[in-house]
């Protein structure tokens, strides 16, 4: 097997002597092509993560498919394949293995699942790049690097070159109020036990340059798993902080964030910022409740009583705001099908809520906006069948020929909410967004 992929794909090492530089350099080159995926971890120390920085571009192969089936239909793909292959989940999946729809109002029009098989693949770890090209294009693996090395990066970020972007709304403060009120009685009354309430902000008849815009919003963040994507005349410009779902052999981890506090410029303040969340009931709480549904999913295909939480409730500090993250591991056999895993455990439990489909189908009828990408997912399968994919969270939608920009963000919705408390945490979490898009 390891002798196909050899053949398969041509591989070459490179030091690199400026790895900050050439990364700049290597996502500016690629916007030449109409696929796109390049995953940066933002020099974040990640114990459980296996590259600094991935780009993969211009696609061999590819699937695009609507929800119907989409899962078996990536399990083919996954497996016939036998290579690399990148590409998102949209929240939207749900449809596929659920009685569920999605009705909302949808200004973006991505395809709820998309994959493709890269001719060109670069892996960044540390100081060295390993470049790996499928055979048919290897004949311009030194040709590309030096074009690389060579690219210009301009140093000032222009986001827009159109009038200034004008930020709506499309749930204002008084309905959020109002909503979030109709979630709390469906708590009360024991339909649920929690669910994430989003909310879309967006732009019409506005135009960014993207690769800008997403260097502009990472440099405020410097998120784990940042994301560039693209597809013709759709972007994803995301800082996200959260890692889905990641496979490395037989073990599966899973890392949701529920839990967030505000960052302060003073030292002694942040740290009881940081201190106070950590002791916070409320957040605890919906933190755990979703560590239980996590547990859950992952044991429908894990080795049986190999489910673990390895962390629980432990605070980690980003540049915009502390972050409440717990880590829950499983085994699972060698004959457990690698989109399987997804299958079973999409959408991720931080996105959703508890029990899951009740959630989902509270949050179909109060929400305004069809979630697409938004609470999907971004990451990649090796030849091996392992995997990694984030949380698409913190992150810019858009849409080229539409001229429609979109964020989105929400809030875990428990017994313990205070209505104020959530709107305001949604502000904070949407700042970084609509710093980049109206400076």
């Amino acid at each position: 097997m390891l002798n196909y992929f050899i053949f398969l794909r041509t591989i070459h090492k490179h030091s690199l002597e400026h790895p900050e530089i050439f990364k700049e350099r290597l996502l500016h080159w690629a916007q030449q092509f109409d696929e796109v995926v390049w995953l940066d971890s933002s020099a974040y120390k990640d114990k459980y993560g296996s590259y600094d920085a991935i780009l993969a571009v211009d696609a061999f192969t590819s699937i695009q498919t609507d929800y119907f089936e989409a899962f078996d239909r990536l399990n083919e793909y996954q497996q016939t394949t036998n290579d690399w292959i990148f590409g998102y989940l949209t929240y939207d999946l749900k449809n596929s293995t659920e009685d569920l729809q999605s009705n909302n109002f949808d200004g973006l029009g991505f395809p709820d699942l998309y994959f493709f098989q890269p001719k060109k693949l670069f892996l960044i770890q540390g100081d060295e790049v390993t470049i790996q090209y499928l055979k048919l294009v290897d004949d311009e693996i030194d040709e590309d690097f030096n074009a690389i090395n060579s690219t210009s990066v301009s140093s000032s970020i222009s986001v827009s070159s159109s009038e200034p972007i004008k930020i709506k709304l499309r749930i204002h403060k008084d309905e959020y109020f109002e909503k979030v009120n109709k979630m709390l009685s469906h708590i009360h009354r024991g339909d649920i036990y929690e669910a994430n309430f989003c909310q879309e902000f967006f732009a019409e008849n506005s135009t960014i340059n993207a690769v800008d815009v997403f260097n502009k919003l990472n440099e405020i963040s410097k998120p784990p798993f940042a994301t560039f994507f693209k597809n013709s005349d759709k972007y994803l410009l995301s800082a996200s902080p959260e890692r889905y779902i990641k496979k490395e052999g037989d073990r599966v981890i899973s890392q949701p964030i529920k839990g967030t506090a505000k960052r302060s410029v003073d030292k002694i303040e942040d740290a009881k910022l940081a201190e106070d969340l950590s002791k916070d009931e409320k957040e605890r709480s919906e933190n755990i409740m979703i560590v239980d549904l996590v547990r859950n999913d992952l044991s429908h295909t894990a080795t049986k009583g190999s489910v673990k939480v390895e962390e629980l409730c432990k605070v980690y500090s980003f540049l915009q705001v502390h972050q409440m993250i717990s880590t829950i591991s499983s085994r699972v056999p060698a004959d457990i099908k690698p989109v399987d895993i997804l299958k079973t455990t999409f959408p991720m439990g931080s996105m959703t809520g508890a029990p899951k489909i009740s959630a989902m189908q509270i949050i179909e009828a109060l929400e305004e906006t069809k979630r697409g990408l938004y609470s999907g997912s971004v990451g990649y399968f090796t030849p091996q069948g392992d995997f990694d994919f984030n949380v698409i969270i913190r992150s810019i939608l858009y849409n080229e020929t539409n001229k429609y920009i979109s964020y989105s963000v929400g809030s875990a919705i428990t017994a313990k909410s205070i209505t104020l408390k959530e709107y305001e945490e949604c502000l904070v979490k949407a700042k970084a967004m609509r710093q980049v898009l109206e400076d």
